[in-house]
């Protein structure tokens, strides 16, 4: 079997004006649908990130991905990296200390992990292309399925009012601005009636740290405390602030995620907490992104939780190992999540599905997206309480909607946008003068 076509579709999906520490989202965010083409005529396809950049890096790596063999993947990993090159360097910050990209660029933006990104990609298109060819879901080629279903945790946003589109894309918007703790937790009600979530994240560094503990403290007064609750500043916080953050919260919440910037920040954080007898885990995808960063997390003790991503850390077998890895050392695995479609739910939950030890529900942005957009024939991934079934098809479990995807590139070519810039939304409809500075608070 000989891969004899790749084929690269840029969509772009309606997206709300959600807001983080990076900035507001922009009306429609960006991806990349990648499929490859055996010589008997199967087609395996695959989700990444979006934009111009990352369609020309596809074009760059298509040379060696065509005449290959789908299970010939270790060799593509090892030439990817040596057409990327080294990664790059990483920035530091104005007291001169460095930071991972991921700390500071915006998912998908980050220079330092392109070939982890393409390969992660390409292998999910081969090994659903492999798992059409033989007849087995994905999870059964990354060992078999441990689980029959995968949790999802409710993703809270603060939010502008707006459904996302523009124009006469426009969309509705299901969900209102919110932007109080009273609003947090109708949308938390929401979010749980509509999909049985059983578990909650909120993502903080928007508001001052006062209001975003008075959400937290609103919600576990709503919902009791057997409804587990988190909250990812995604760094916007001060080392002394985030210990305020967590000594306020202690025993409220199940993991506190990236309040700080860099695993020293972390590691000053882990020991203040636990000096005033706190034990609340911390969660990490944004300083620790890669497996380098594994030793020095647990020297540090700088995080309990990783936080796995297969678009970030080189594909489906490598976030399989990385749950390994942290069995072996004691460390929590959860999942991360940026605004996607379908395919790339289904990659997640077949590494959910071959991953014994994810210890926490994962998370999603999929209730955010637009049943419109979706490019899957039969439409949107279905949650059962909480949780997405594990598909027993071959491959992922779903096929593309030909028209759907079509749409989908035409959105892509109609919107304008071709990078992620939340920054730039936020000056654009907030504030002239906004920036994000690390730490806000």
């Amino acid at each position: 079997m000989k891969i004899v076509e790749m084929r690269v579709t840029p969509v772009a999906m309606a997206d709300p004006p959600l807001l983080s520490s990076y900035g507001l989202h922009a009306p429609y965010a960006l991806r990349t649908v990648v499929e490859l083409v055996s010589d008997d005529g199967i087609t395996g396809a695959a989700e990444t990130h979006g934009g111009e950049r990352i369609l020309e890096q596809f074009e760059r790596a298509r040379e060696r991905v065509i005449g290959r063999d789908p299970y010939d993947l270790a060799h593509l990993h090892h030439e990817l990296d040596a057409m990327f090159g080294a990664s790059a360097p990483l920035p530091a910050t104005a007291s001169g200390t460095t930071l991972p990209q991921q700390t500071l660029a915006l998912p998908g933006e980050s220079a330092s992990d392109i070939a982890l990104r393409i390969f992660g990609a390409l292998e999910v298109a081969a090994l659903d292309l492999i798992g059409k060819a033989t007849g087995r879901p994905v999870c059964d080629l990354l060992g078999g399925r441990i689980r029959d279903a995968v949790p999802f945790s409710a993703y809270l946003f603060y939010k502008r009012a707006g459904g996302g589109g523009a124009g006469s894309d426009a969309r509705a918007d299901a969900w209102g601005e919110v932007m109080t703790p009273e609003a947090v937790v109708a949308e938390a009600r929401q979010m749980i009636d509509t999909y049985g979530f059983g578990s909650i994240k909120l993502k903080g560094g928007v508001l001052p740290p006062d209001e975003e503990i008075a959400a937290m403290e609103a919600l576990h007064d709503a919902l009791g405390p057997s409804v587990p609750l988190r909250i990812d500043p995604n760094c916007a916080w001060t080392v002394d602030t985030s210990v305020r953050v967590g000594r306020k919260l202690a025993g409220t919440l199940e993991y506190l995620e990236d309040p700080t910037a860099g695993l020293a920040g972390m590691t000053a954080v882990r020991q203040a907490l636990l000096g005033f007898g706190i034990e609340t885990p911390l969660a990490s995808n944004n300083a620790v992104t890669a497996f380098a960063d594994i030793p020095p997390v647990v020297r540090g003790d700088s995080a309990q939780v990783i936080l796995a991503d297969h678009h970030y850390w080189g594909g489906l077998r490598a976030a399989t190992h990385l749950g390994q890895l942290c069995q072996a050392f004691g460390l929590g695995l959860s999942m991360h999540s940026n605004s996607h479609l379908g395919l790339s739910l289904l990659a997640m939950v077949h590494f959910a599905a071959a991953t014994p030890h994810l210890t926490y529900a994962s998370d999603t942005h999929y209730p955010w997206q637009d049943a419109t957009d979706e490019i899957l024939e039969g439409g949107r991934v279905t949650f059962v309480d909480g949780s997405v079934p594990v598909p027993a098809a071959p491959g992922l479990g779903a096929e593309l909607d030909r028209d759907a995807l079509a749409r989908g590139r035409e959105r892509y070519e109609a919107c304008g946008y071709r990078s992620r810039d939340d920054e730039a939304e936020m000056r654009r409809h907030v504030d002239p003068n906004w920036r994000r500075t690390l730490p806000r608070w």
